[in-house]
């Protein structure tokens, strides 16, 4: 019994570690994104990894199950389009300032890569919060 309850326990760290080993992975490439090229205008697209999760804070009260819902209202339809289009920037970012030749595109590529990451991250982490043993 005691072994069920430590196994649990070290089930919840390892996942725990995996998403931030993930975070820290995706911050990484957006900074060998920048050193790499010599050019720190790739950074502006982590701008927006700080503001995907801003609606879910503000408007879902820090949960992440309003997203999944079909119940509307003004508030939850604004955070669910204020995620979506800081979604949409993230992406949108590497590709305008590639477009302007501000980046390069190989600083492009690990940009789409590090975003790639990130969303795996955030999916991951959403799905461990809704578990009820989280």
């Amino acid at each position: 019994m005691q072994f069920i309850v430590i196994s649990k326990i070290t089930l919840k760290i390892c996942r725990l570690a995996g998403l931030a080993f993930m975070f820290s992975a995706s911050i990484l490439l957006q900074i060998l994104a920048c050193a790499i090229y010599n050019n720190w205008w790739p950074l502006l697209s982590a701008l927006m990894y700080v503001l995907v999760p801003m609606p879910c804070l503000f408007f879902g009260g820090g949960s992440t199950r309003f997203l999944t819902s079909r119940d509307g209202g003004g508030w939850i339809d604004a955070a669910k389009f204020l995620t979506g289009a800081s979604a949409v920037g993230s992406i949108a970012i590497p590709i305008i300032l590639r477009h302007a030749h501000l980046i390069g595109t190989g600083a492009m590529f690990i940009e789409f890569i590090s975003f790639l990451i990130f969303v795996c991250t955030v999916m991951c982490f959403h799905h461990a919060s809704l578990e009820d043993e989280w």
